[in-house]
């Protein structure tokens, strides 16, 4: 079917009064992106492309920056307070280059800021798998708006999981590239050190094409890598604790199908992960940076604020500058420590959360909501700690609810790691 065709059946499905559409897709731009389909069609009737991405259906996290809008970031104090943003962000004007089809800005966290996905302003949009559950967050309409076919290709960020938590939590697949691989200008700052920015789609192949698109690279071909005799670390110790009865099983299943595969699975022991928890006891990153961007809006306007997303900003007034510098400095020593670990293994591996989706009734309440938020979070924050790239990907469901299979690598190996990815994906769709 042609772009147009792909983007009305997009547009009815998102108009639907019975679905998502409307807690998903917070802005819809239906005639720009029915005229930036028809012009991909011309050109492949004329043979022409601009990229692999040329007439793909793209929807942007409503954090991007839209020439003309205002940059809500999930926030109705944001929403009424920010100026109407004079230009794309660059990644926006990357995509419109490529001939992407812009179809809607997608809901999200407020200022990005729980793992949860819950917006009491807009509405949570509903898991795909089960819609008495929550989506994951921070970029809940990205991973709702890929599984639900309102778009071919999300476009997230990712500061401690944002791309990968609704990735695994809805069964689709994540990227989150090397930190300085994509620009992150014209996207709203939740932490200066960590975000980053990553595509969420049905497949490897497709994150592989958007990234490139994104990070300013020629395209290439995504030639998945041979299984036999990669070398797969699984890590021991605090990423496999807690798991739940669903990921407890399917975890196992998925390591048991990459070794019958032929990789080599190793048990690793990282004491690292130890010292990154003993440093974040000390100082957040996130935290402190956060409080910088929202602090002084938090004592205007506080009170219009998600009380979730506020209590955990208002932590940040209790950090010193001391506190903040030692940890970033402990944090740039742990990083080359890590990136000299892995040195001797192709990707580490780990369940990308140790739960599935909580449902909404089972997060309704602030100190249960926290402490899910606290376990989504857990093993996707090592790669925004240790500067890694990272993927997530689905596990074969067997008519369970989904979870993901976190890959994880050394920074600046983004291009191996997808094809690692696109090797595994192909074992588990096999």
């Amino acid at each position: 079917m042609n772009a147009r065709g792909r983007l009305e059946a997009a547009l009815a499905r998102i108009a639907d009064a019975a679905g998502e559409g409307k807690r998903t897709c917070l802005s819809v731009y239906r005639e720009a992106a029915r005229a930036a389909a028809d012009a991909a069609d011309a050109r492949a009737m004329a043979g022409i492309s601009l990229s692999p991405l040329d007439g793909t259906l793209v929807t942007l996290k409503d954090l991007f920056d839209v020439a003309g809008e205002v940059t809500r970031a999930g926030s109705k104090v944001l929403a009424e307070e920010n100026a109407p943003a004079a230009a794309d962000a660059p990644v926006v004007q990357r995509l419109r280059a490529a001939g992407a089809v812009i179809v809607a800005k997608t809901n999200m966290s407020e200022f990005a800021f729980t793992a949860v996905g819950a917006n009491p302003h807009f509405g949570t949009p509903r898991n795909p798998a089960d819609r008495a559950r929550a989506p994951g967050g921070s970029s809940s309409g990205a991973a709702v708006a890929v599984a639900d076919g309102f778009c071919e290709i999300a476009i997230g960020s990712d500061t401690g999981g944002s791309v990968r938590i609704p990735s695994s939590l809805c069964g689709v697949a994540g990227f989150k590239p090397s930190r300085q691989r994509v620009p992150t200008d014209g996207a709203y700052p939740l932490s200066y050190t960590l975000d980053s920015i990553g595509p969420l789609a049905m497949c490897v192949a497709d994150c592989a094409k958007a990234d490139a698109v994104m990070a300013g690279e020629a395209p290439w071909t995504l030639e998945p890598a041979p299984l036999g005799g990669l070398r797969l670390g699984v890590a021991q110790g605090m990423p496999l604790e807690a798991l739940d009865d669903t990921v407890g099983k399917r975890f196992p299943f998925a390591l048991d199908r990459l070794e019958k595969a032929g990789a080599r699975l190793s048990h690793e022991k990282l004491p690292l992960l130890e010292e990154m928890a003993a440093a974040l006891s000390r100082a957040s990153i996130l935290v402190a940076e956060v409080y910088s961007i929202h602090g002084e809006r938090l004592a205007r306007r506080g009170d219009e604020v998600d009380p979730i997303v506020r209590a955990r900003i208002e932590k940040g007034r209790e950090i010193s500058a001391a506190a903040y510098i030692t940890v970033l400095r402990e944090r740039a020593r742990l990083i080359r420590a890590m990136d000299a670990r892995l040195a001797d293994l192709d990707a580490l591996v780990m369940p990308t959360t140790p739960i599935v989706a909580p449902r909404l009734d089972e997060v309704a309440e602030p100190k249960s909501f926290m402490q899910r938020n606290a376990l989504l979070l857990r093993n996707t924050t090592i790669g925004n700690f240790f500067d890694l790239c990272a993927v997530s990907l689905p596990i074969p469901r067997e008519g369970g609810l989904p979870c993901g299979l976190m890959l994880l690598a050394r920074n600046g190996r983004d291009h191996r790691l997808l094809r690692i990815a696109a090797a595994v994906e192909g074992v588990f769709t096999a």
